[in-house]
């Protein structure tokens, strides 16, 4: 799924036409206030409006009133999210009206309008198909599921790392990561892993997908899935998987804990 937050003064009307012309299904995303919570009109084939404080209301999907959560749900059934309201999350943003800077946003900003009517849509779309979209251990379990050695398969093996608050019950508590991927580089080594584990015998499929941005602590950063004929050369490759994206692909820690933020690699 990819997803897209637009930010600004004109953001609903901006989300609105996005909306109407992406083709594919679409979730729309809208974090509000605890004044403005109640049903959206919009054309989307389902709707989440959320606050910050956890209420939330739905059309067309159950939701959680977590941002992480709804993508991670809606990603393997639908192509687009079109998000208003402010993230963390390190999406494609288009910034709308000047009130907004784009050193503020955590999400690389595709586009900047000063009002909604004034971005060419076509263009906008065109933007986003090189954008990292969203990825689930869900969504890379269905893909190994599906591939045409699948039937020769005895085994799906899968590794999920996330953020950890503690190491040791004295330490100071981490609150959340923030990864930056060397890009193009980044994707182009875990393809060039996966391809390299995928020679092994009995190793039919291996995918790799690590997210960037802000993650706060207890959520997901990186997932390994492969898919083999027999359970040990499964266990044996997902390991094999996690410690070479570690060593060897371009992605950069910054921490930030209780008392201090720094760079891992320069620790």
């Amino acid at each position: 799924m990819q997803p897209i937050a637009v930010l600004g003064s004109g953001a609903d009307s901006l989300a609105t036409r996005l909306t109407d012309r992406i083709e594919g299904r679409v979730v729309r995303i809208d974090r509000v206030t605890d004044t403005d919570l109640g049903p959206t009109e919009t054309t989307a084939d389902a709707a989440v409006r959320f606050t910050a404080g956890g209420d939330w209301n739905a059309r067309g999907a159950d939701a959680d009133a977590d941002l992480t959560t709804l993508l991670d749900r809606f990603a393997p059934a639908y192509d687009y999210a079109v998000i208003t309201g402010e993230t963390r999350l390190r999406v494609p943003t288009v910034l709308v009206g000047d009130d907004r800077n784009a050193e503020d946003v955590p999400g690389d900003v595709i586009a900047t309008v000063p009002e909604p009517s004034a971005i060419d849509v076509a263009e906008l779309l065109a933007a986003l198909e090189g954008a990292e979209p969203w990825i689930t251990l869900e969504e890379l379990i269905d893909r190994a599921k599906a591939d045409p050695l699948a039937e020769r398969s005895g085994a799906i093996a899968s590794f999920t790392g996330r953020v950890r608050a503690k190491d040791a019950p004295d330490d100071d508590r981490t609150s959340q990561l923030a990864f930056e991927a060397y890009e193009g580089v980044a994707a182009d080594r875990m393809d060039a892993i996966a391809a390299e584990l995928e020679e092994r015998d009995g190793v039919f499929r291996v995918l790799l997908h690590h997210r960037t941005g802000v993650i706060p602590d207890g959520e997901d950063i990186v997932f390994v899935v492969v898919l083999a004929g027999h359970r040990e050369e499964a266990f044996r490759t997902v390991a094999d998987g996690i410690d070479r994206l570690k060593e060897e692909v371009p992605i950069f820690k910054k921490e930030t804990t209780e008392s201090e933020q720094f760079w891992v690699h320069q620790r």
